[in-house]
């Protein structure tokens, strides 16, 4: 029998394809624009393509999917048999792809709930989860919105970056503090609150930054039921071995993504982006 409630999300939860496979989660991709180029991200151009572009300081803007894409989505999943959809995206802060999914739900042929959920990444991608688990257990339109809603609410995301010149370029920072970081190596971790990533903390070498990163996500983890994610752009080495340090510290582990993120985050982090993100359940 079909599931009566469909998920939608975005390609911003950066949900590994296993997982969007086995909970039937529909991802709306969002655009990529490089060179003047525009690709699907998640599927039409490589992290790595995107790394080397932003290491050569090439120009990477993104842009949210238009409505038209988010109502071919919703059609879809309405012939294969939903009758309510819940659609999660990334904080409006970040894009107008909440927006968008708006726009679209109106003329949805089945009722649509669009929820901006203050997160990105696989903060984004937990909250996704939780509402497939939800419906797939018979729950209504409006549980499968309360899971997803308590979810972020106990969500954590932290990042590390390797310069911070890309958060200059996406104006997070001034030029004068960039600079100054530069000269001093200062290693900044940025926390995900109130629906953007601001400043956490600075560091003064890389691998303290990561260090503190681990203990921020070791700590927020506590010993009870959780769930983790380890994103990175370009630094696959670095996120395995947090994920092991991870797999080995957290008592309460449940399951473990690690995945690379995409044009959205990468380009304002860039290279060598590492981050943790803690969701208890």
């Amino acid at each position: 029998m079909s599931r009566h409630v469909a998920i939608v999300t975005d390609s911003t939860a950066y949900l590994p394809p296993a997982a969007l496979r086995e909970h039937r989660i529909t991802a709306v991709p969002l655009t990529v624009v490089l060179d003047g180029r525009a690709f699907a991200e998640g599927t039409e151009i490589s992290a790595r393509s995107l790394a080397d572009a932003l290491r050569r300081h090439r120009p990477v803007t993104t842009s949210r999917p238009s409505p038209e894409t988010f109502a071919d989505a919703y059609r879809e999943v309405a012939r294969a048999g939903a009758d309510g959809i819940v659609s999660l995206h990334l904080s409006a802060e970040f894009s107008g792809t909440y927006d968008a999914a708006v726009l679209a739900a109106r003329e949805a042929p089945v009722p649509v709930r669009v929820v901006d959920t203050g997160m990105v990444a696989m903060a984004l991608g937990f909250c996704a989860l939780s509402a497939a688990e939800t419906a797939a257990a018979g729950g209504s339109v409006d549980e499968a919105v309360a899971a997803a809603e308590k979810r972020a609410e106990n969500t954590s995301a932290f990042f590390y970056v390797d310069t911070l010149d890309h958060l200059r370029r996406g104006g997070r920072i001034g030029a004068a503090q960039a600079l100054l970081g530069s000269a001093l190596a200062v290693k900044p971790l940025l926390e995900l609150a109130d629906g953007a990533i601001g400043m956490l903390e600075k560091v003064r070498t890389a691998s303290r930054a990561i260090a503190r990163l681990e203990e921020l996500a070791v700590n927020r983890a506590g010993s009870a039921p959780v769930d983790v994610a380890v994103h990175h752009l370009a630094a696959a080495e670095r996120a395995e071995q947090l994920a092991a340090r991870l797999r080995e510290r957290v008592p309460g582990l449940a399951e473990l993504h690690v995945s690379e993120v995409g044009a959205v985050i990468g380009a304002h982090t860039g290279p060598g982006l590492l981050g943790a993100v803690v969701s208890p359940r």
